[in-house]
């Protein structure tokens, strides 16, 4: 009897111990991901930003009267990567969308010289810069997933128990700010 207690008891031990390393590396590989996944999305948003010089040369010669529209998109880069460096993701977001704000006037600017539009530099930039768009989109998808993820595993049974016996609290996801949930009015 003391014999079968006794195998009871080791393998209530080696059960727990099991579930220790297994919750341990889950919450690691959880948060690696994490990491993995923001470290993406600023690498897009480099490229991004690294994108604006040239970009910004190729329209220089067609609008050399529209110099507030060059200086508020070299402002916002700036600020980009001001942003960026501080590994504030939330700032860096921010700066981001002020980023891709000054952008969208540049090309609205193309629309007024017909030549700019035609130019294959220019065109060539604008399809970089979408693609660009479309993995920063990604990528913050991405973010938001492996936040999921890890959310659900520290907030869920036995999960949460493990997260409090290894200080793991939930993660906040990337959000939209305000005003990019505007709706744009279009008018004919």
């Amino acid at each position: 009897m003391a014999l079968v207690l006794l195998w009871i008891v080791l393998g209530i031990v080696i059960v727990l111990a099991l579930a220790f390393i297994v919750y341990y590396n889950r919450f690691t590989v959880l948060e690696n991901r994490i990491d993995n996944s923001l470290s993406q999305i600023n690498v897009q948003l480099k490229k991004r930003a690294d994108l604006v010089p040239n970009l910004i040369e190729s329209v220089k010669g067609y609008v050399k009267h529209e110099k507030g529209v060059m200086t508020e998109v070299t402002n916002a880069r700036k600020a980009f990567l001001s942003a960026s460096g501080k590994g504030d993701i939330q700032k860096t977001v921010r700066a981001g969308a002020e980023l891709q704000a000054a952008l969208k006037s540049i090309f609205a600017l193309a629309e007024n010289y017909p030549q700019l539009k035609a130019n294959e530099n220019f065109l060539h930039l604008q399809q970089e810069l979408s693609a660009i768009e479309d993995k920063v989109a990604y990528s913050r998808q991405f973010y938001n997933d492996s936040i999921l993820s890890f959310n659900n595993s520290v907030e869920t049974f036995p999960g949460f128990m493990f997260a409090k016996l290894y200080g793991k609290k939930e993660k906040q996801m990337l959000s939209i700010p305000a005003e990019e949930k505007v709706v744009p009015k279009v008018r004919f």
